[in-house]
């Protein structure tokens, strides 16, 4: 059996009586693109923390591979990181930044990242202080990318970049995949999760709730609907993933929708329905709205 690319046992971190983390058991397989998701204030980022040795765990243990994450300095050489907010070295170039990373890494692609350089059109000639967020975002994620590293940690990578950038790395991540690395990628951005990832933990206040494939991971996802009519409103009592149907005055109802609306179409199709309206949540309200229903 393979390797998994990160194990967790029993980890737990703990700030005085602030429990961060409390007992994870986690099971990364490699070669796969594993997103890691929560609200803020879940966990997350404390999780990634540990991993990378850059806090100590209270209790518990974490495995990059085969190495103990505790031995910072083996462990790394497994790993490439992207951080949320990066800082580069001010006076260094962004061609020197990334010449610099790809020499203290387990080894670079540097065809491949020349590639990067282009599709992320980074101008490599300015130096780390005159780089905007999204540019400083853009170094760290070509230097992660054309790495060999076996595994990728990817913080919010995304932030900063633009819906062009947000394509080029949804493609260099399948790319990575395609390679046989592994990407643990920690996320907000639901959609950006749908179409990369293979499967998803889910954490809450510290736990690990939920450890789900995609198609799992679009049970979860409710949306609000409005449909404004004419005449009889459309019937859709009984309706599979139908529920909260609200009839707002004589021409409006609400409801919501979870998995696949066909059924519902369907009844709506029946009606003169003159207007519908779809608000796609975020995902910090996909997770509230799944936390406060007792069944789950």
């Amino acid at each position: 059996m393979a390797v998994p690319a990160i194990r967790t046992v029993g980890l737990t971190k703990r700030y005085g009586p602030v429990c961060a983390l409390e007992a994870l058991d986690l099971t990364v397989p490699a070669g796969e693109v594993f997103g890691f998701l929560g609200p803020n204030g879940a966990g997350k980022s404390t999780t990634i923390r540990l991993l990378l040795g850059l806090a100590r765990p209270t209790a518990g243990q974490a495995w990059i591979f085969d190495s103990d994450a505790a031995d910072v300095a083996l462990a790394h050489r497994s790993i490439a990181y992207v951080p949320a907010d990066v800082a580069l070295w001010p006076g260094l170039t962004g061609a020197e930044t990334l010449e610099l990373l790809g020499r203290v890494g387990p080894g670079v692609d540097r065809a491949y990242r020349d590639e990067l350089v282009d599709r992320f059109a980074l101008d490599l000639s300015k130096p780390g202080r005159a780089y905007s967020t999204g540019n400083r975002q853009k170094v760290a994620l070509v230097a992660a990318f054309a790495t060999r590293a076996p595994l990728l940690v990817l913080d919010e990578p995304t932030s900063g970049l633009d819906p062009l950038m947000e394509r080029e790395f949804q493609t260099a991540v399948a790319q990575a995949r395609e390679r046989g690395q592994t990407v643990f990628l920690s996320s907000h951005q639901l959609a950006e999760v749908e179409a990369v990832c293979d499967q998803v933990a889910i954490l809450r206040g510290g736990r690990l709730v939920e450890v789900a494939g995609m198609a799992e991971l679009r049970r979860l996802h409710r949306s609000e609907v409005e449909v404004t009519f004419t005449g009889t409103a459309p019937d859709l009592s009984g309706l599979t993933g139908v529920e909260s149907v609200e009839q707002v005055g004589s021409d409006r109802l609400r409801f919501t929708l979870t998995g696949p609306p066909a059924p519902a179409l369907r009844a709506l199709s029946g009606a003169d329905v003159t207007a519908l309206r779809i608000h796609e949540p975020t995902l910090e309200e996909i997770f509230l709205d799944y936390y406060t229903q007792p069944s789950r």
